[in-house]
């Protein structure tokens, strides 16, 4: 079961002192194990597996642009990945949709728009419609709103600009913003610090449904697009979108979804994403779907997938998210477009300015909804009309939320759906326990070599490779000798471990092995103030990755994610691979070394764990049945908890994505037939 050979370095001779041992910091408990220190290595570990997969795109790409048919076949191959990617969604019912008021403008009028996108989900939108005849159908554009709580507000100056151009635009509140604000209070106040925050709250109930806040915010924009074409006043054979910042990126996704669209404008958004992840981070909640890295899936690929209807990038030259990705992604587009014969069809342009819309980008953009929308090729006329409508709001109280009565939140919408996933969930537990294994293990992103009892080779002794438990460390300290190792494994992140036997060891003591969320410091500094060690147990602390020795540095994690593992937790989700699984991974390296170590091994093996490390244990225990016995405290004890409170701490940490369709935790806990047990 997961075996495999460590090859040990006990002799005395290899006991050598090292920058981690208690001699070196006279006075100053140090409980470091690893041969070496640096902050970064787990970022870089995650980082480069992404690499890798880059490479692995590269030469598909390549291997595309030898010919106009094998372009085809790479793009429709990239849209079923996207189609995949967004899941399911539910039937195109009716809207519902009511225009509740309007506002005059100067040259344009604004109906305030209400619709359903399904049943009880209600958006709030402005359509800008331009003065003229009512006889006329108007070429119209989806305008997705970027990064303010505010969402479509008073007054959209790009809206305006287009609709004075002859354009109808449709500007709609996402998830999260203006008038479908979920996290918010009896009187409609927000209760976070802004959009970005209660976008990344959100997210992980979707993505543990096996669904991403981003496709559910495509999946309104595309009913958006349906409103328009039910209009007899809009031209349905010619509809765009447009987007900039949190926009650009739900421009990239409708574009990429909807075949409807036929031009599409990306601004602030667009650029290389490895090098977006390394630079940046992830973004927040909404800007991201699980598993992209692990198809392949960067943010070209998402152009290719209008191919070859118009496509349009708008970048500042000194924008934080990065010109020089964009420059690189849009080489590959334009290559594209070319061996298509669309060369016209392709778009880059971009200010010296940064995350911003300034007039000459704006002449850019409507110019190129002009020509590819309205068949016209002369430049747009922008002028300098300010408006702010009054009573531009769709709803009486502010809030969809607050407005219907049959309204139902994002939190109320993710319990129903863990609801009437309930006997799906029972059915898949009541499987064979192998088969269930299986499943557990393509969640997690772990090979099902983890279930083999065939042992894995042997590395030469000594060395650093895989399979090998490295000494770093031996002290004698009051009534017990304390060891430390590093333990390697191929393909993952060294894990950290400290072994103390006590003088009063017998060969019948078992071991307990300590895993905190905090690290081994903070409990082995606890321990070393109590007497924890007279009852003989043999004491095992580690860091596995993430955790003590391993923690991402915490200024690369920006509070409003509240979440302390941030970038790393999106970055998993990205390649396919969650927190949760890689960590399994690291326990059972552990769950080999206790039971095959020269010091440790034919003794029983307690697990203890707290905070996140629950999940990862109770997965652990159903996984290994080497692992007898598992308290936890202060852990998760449902997903659910997500769905109903998501004004939590750390809840990416713990996100398996899909995994709501096949179990819950107590649903593990019942697998594990009773070793697993949770103390408050």
């Amino acid at each position: 079961m997961f075996l495999f050979f460590f090859v040990c370095l006990c002799a005395s001779s290899l006991w050598a002192q090292t920058p981690n041992d208690l001699a070196t910091y006279p006075g100053r408990p140090n409980y470091g194990a690893l041969k070496y220190s640096s902050p970064l290595s787990w970022f870089n570990y995650l980082m480069l597996w992404q690499h890798q997969r880059d490479d692995q795109r590269q030469e598909e790409l390549q291997q595309a642009f030898a010919s106009k048919a094998d372009m085809e076949a790479y793009i429709a191959t990239v849209r079923q990945k996207m189609r995949r990617l967004a899941g399911s969604f539910p039937e195109r019912g009716d809207l519902h949709s009511r225009t509740v008021g309007s506002v005059q403008g100067d040259g344009f009028r604004v109906e305030k728009i209400i619709f359903e996108s399904r049943p009880h989900h209600y958006v709030t939108a402005h359509l800008y419609l331009p003065d003229g005849s009512k006889a006329k159908k108007f070429p119209a554009c989806i305008e997705m709103c970027g990064h303010n709580l505010q969402g479509k507000g008073s007054g959209s100056g790009t809206a305006v600009q287009m609709a004075r151009n002859g354009i109808a635009v449709l500007v709609v509140d996402p998830i999260g913003q203006g008038e479908m604000q979920q996290l918010i209070d009896a009187t409609g106040r927000n209760l976070t610090r802004g959009v970005t925050t209660e976008h990344s709250l959100l997210a992980p109930a979707y993505l543990l449904l096996g669904s991403s806040l981003e496709a559910q915010i495509f999946w309104d924009n595309s009913r958006a697009v349906d409103y328009l074409c039910s209009r007899k006043d809009i031209d349905s054979k010619h509809i765009g979108c447009y987007g900039f910042s949190g926009g650009g990126t739900q421009t990239s996704y409708l574009a990429a979804l909807d075949d409807r669209i036929q031009a599409a404008s990306v601004g602030l958004f667009f650029s290389d994403r490895t090098r977006t992840l390394e630079l940046q981070g992830p973004s927040d909640g909404c800007q991201w779907m699980a598993g992209e890295g692990a198809l392949g899936i960067n943010h070209a690929d998402m152009a290719l997938c209008m191919a070859p209807r118009p496509f349009q990038v708008l970048d500042g030259l000194y924008d934080f998210v990065d010109h020089y990705g964009a420059l690189k992604g849009m080489k590959e587009v334009q290559r594209a477009y070319d061996l298509l014969g669309a060369s016209d069809r392709v778009e880059q342009y971009y200010c010296a300015d940064g995350h911003a819309c300034p007039p000459d980008v704006m002449e850019h953009l409507v110019s190129w909804f002009k020509r590819w929308l309205a068949d016209d090729a002369s430049p747009a006329v922008i002028d300098e009309v300010f408006f702010r409508g009054k009573d531009m709001l769709c709803t009486t109280s502010g809030q969809v939320n607050l407005e219907f009565a049959d309204a139902e939140s994002t939190m109320q919408e993710a319990v129903r759906c863990f609801d009437e996933l309930a006997e799906q969930r029972a059915a898949f537990c009541a499987q064979p326990i192998e088969k269930i294994k299986r499943q557990i293990c393509q969640l997690l992103g772990l090979d099902e070599s983890v279930l083999s009892s065939e042992p894995l080779p042997a590395s030469l002794p000594g060395s650093m490779l895989a399979g090998t438990v490295v000494a770093s460390g031996r002290t004698h300290g009051r009534d017990y000798e304390e060891y430390r190792f590093q333990l390697n494994r191929e393909g993952e992140m060294p894990v950290a471990v400290l072994v103390r036997i006590p003088d009063c060891a017998t060969p019948a003591s078992p071991i307990e092995l300590h895993l905190h969320e905090r690290g081994k410091v903070w409990f082995l500094g606890d321990m070393d103030r109590e007497d924890m060690t007279s009852n003989g147990n043999i004491i095992v602390a580690a860091d596995v990755r993430g955790v003590g020795e391993l923690e991402d540095p915490y200024t690369y994690n920006l509070t409003k994610y509240w979440n302390r593992e941030w970038r790393c937790a999106v970055v998993a989700l990205h390649e396919g691979r969650p927190l949760v699984g890689q960590r399994v991974v690291d326990v059972l390296t552990l769950t080999d070394f206790c039971t095959n170590h020269p010091l440790l091994k034919g003794r029983s093996l307690h697990v203890v764990g707290d905070g996140l490390f629950g999940p990862v244990l109770m997965h652990a225990a159903v996984l290994d049945q080497r692992i007898e016995k598992v308290t936890l405290t202060r852990t998760l004890k449902t997903w659910k908890e997500y769905l109903e409170h998501p004004l939590q701490h750390d809840m990416m940490t713990n996100v398996v994505h899909g995994v709501l369709q096949y179990y819950d935790l107590p649903d593990l806990v019942k697998l594990s037939g009773g070793r697993v047990r949770i103390e408050d």
